[in-house]
């Protein structure tokens, strides 16, 4: 299971200072989780330019800013109660629902035990 995924708040804990340049301090969405690179796409963190060329069907030429990925090291999962970094764990229960037993894994926040 992953810790963390498509849709979280993260907050980047490593990196330059904002008073530097950087992005360690800033709180964003993950927007898309590449797991063959262990890197996350975050919503208004590492904005980078490309000067593109126009292309044939339409698509217009000119300076573009993305977001590009960094290394998931970089950020934390934010705790839904205190709005701090927290690390992620996982639980495993048995839960019977009918008669049948089946065993859920929920992911939670370390610091405060609630539930992700």
């Amino acid at each position: 299971m992953a810790k963390i995924r498509k849709g979280d708040l993260v907050e980047v804990i490593s990196g330059p200072s904002q008073e530097r340049g950087g992005f360690r301090g800033k709180q964003g969405t993950v927007l898309r989780v590449l797991p063959e690179s262990d890197r996350v796409v975050v919503e208004g963190i590492n904005i980078v330019t490309r000067h593109q060329r126009a292309g044939v069907n339409g698509q217009p030429g000119g300076i573009q800013e993305f977001e590009a990925p960094i290394h998931v090291s970089n950020v934390a999962l934010v705790d839904p109660e205190t709005k701090k970094p927290t690390r992620v764990g996982i639980r495993v229960e048995e839960v019977e629902t009918n008669g049948i037993t089946r065993t859920v894994r929920t992911r939670y926040a370390k610091k405060s035990g609630k539930d992700i």
